[in-house]
């Protein structure tokens, strides 16, 4: 089952209560000849009763079905995408992400 993804704005800063993140860059990579969305980003929290931290992470809509087909009404691109379902094949994303960005397993969140 493919689900739409809205592109987001990269490199801008969004507030949160405690501090911040920014979407850094979106990746498109390759595994099992497909190809797997990917989008990095850099939080920080500032403000909070356990002290400061930042961190680097990354997001995991799932593998490209179309890429950037047509534009929503906010004149962002939109995808389609298949989230990954297979626990092994996260796994091996996962691994891939944590070589290539240094993003380890507990800060990649898939769909």
């Amino acid at each position: 089952m493919s689900v739409e993804f809205v592109h987001p704005r990269l490199g801008e800063e969004v507030q949160a209560l405690a501090g911040y993140y920014t979407l850094l860059k979106e990746l498109r990579l390759k595994h099992n000849d497909r190809e797997v969305l990917c989008i990095t980003g850099m939080g920080a929290v500032e403000a909070s009763c356990c002290g400061s931290r930042s961190f680097h992470y990354a997001i995991v809509p799932g593998y490209v079905v179309s890429w950037k087909s047509r534009v929503n009404e906010e004149g962002l691109p939109v995808s389609e995408v298949e989230p990954v379902s297979e626990e092994a094949t996260k796994q091996e994303i996962v691994e891939t992400l944590e070589a290539t960005e240094g993003i380890f397993q507990s800060d990649v969140e898939f769909w």
